[in-house]
């Protein structure tokens, strides 16, 4: 009767140890999940967007990984095209006769040097680095960048048919030297300037500067200046 009685006790106390344990072993569970999930908000530093990806299964690595790629791509894209770019200061896109006639008539007594270019031209493009690298080590020469399909008509007037081409001036004193360079013969560009870029006492004939007419700019200038005054 004795063991009777020793069996039910220890039965009874070993059911509710169970019990407490297993109470015990949730409520553990609980807060280690909370701790966790409290843990992954922290970490993230993408408070509620975060919270979501973790629930619903998305993985935060690869859609960081997917944001940077489509800001890397949206970088790329807005950087200045290969004609945008500039040598310096002295290195000035021309955008139409008027801004051409004035560059020549600003220039004074320096050396211009200006060249035709087309956009989708490989030879220009192949050899505009190198006239950016001339231009920075010529701060004292005008470079003029003409954009031949936004200045066809002043291009035909000048007689450019080819690309790339270039265009050797004193200023307004009208030409002193044209011809087609390609990046292979890109001596052709350093010795002009060597025979150009001197005093202007060595400056040879007035050759013009083609159909455009330096003096009835320089007229038009002055009669402004006078309705100014």
């Amino acid at each position: 009767m004795a063991a009777v009685r020793l069996l039910s006790f220890n039965s009874s106390s070993l059911s509710t140890s169970l019990s407490s344990l297993q109470q015990n072993l949730l409520l553990t569970k609980n807060i280690n999940n909370s701790k966790r999930a409290l843990s992954i908000a922290a970490d993230s530093c993408l408070s509620s967007e975060s919270n979501v990806n973790y629930r619903f299964g998305t993985n935060p690595r690869k859609q960081q990984s997917l944001q940077f790629k489509i800001q890397a791509t949206i970088t790329e894209t807005e950087q200045p095209k290969w004609w945008e770019k500039s040598g310096g200061p002295n290195m000035i896109d021309i955008h139409s006769t008027q801004e051409f006639l004035t560059a020549l008539s600003e220039a004074g007594d320096k050396l211009v040097i200006v060249e035709f270019y087309g956009t989708w031209c490989a030879s220009c493009r192949a050899l505009f680095p190198k006239l950016c690298k001339t231009a920075q080590e010529h701060p004292e020469i005008v470079f003029l960048k003409v954009n031949f399909d936004e200045n066809k008509p002043m291009c035909k007037s000048l007689n450019v048919k080819v690309l790339p081409y270039f265009h050797f001036y004193r200023g307004s004193d009208g030409q002193l030297e044209s011809f087609s360079c390609s990046l292979a013969k890109f001596q052709k560009i350093k010795d002009a300037i060597q025979t150009h870029n001197t005093d202007r006492c060595s400056i040879g004939p007035n050759k013009g500067v083609g159909e455009l007419n330096l003096d009835s700019l320089a007229t038009q200038k002055n009669k402004q200046a006078e309705e100014s005054a």
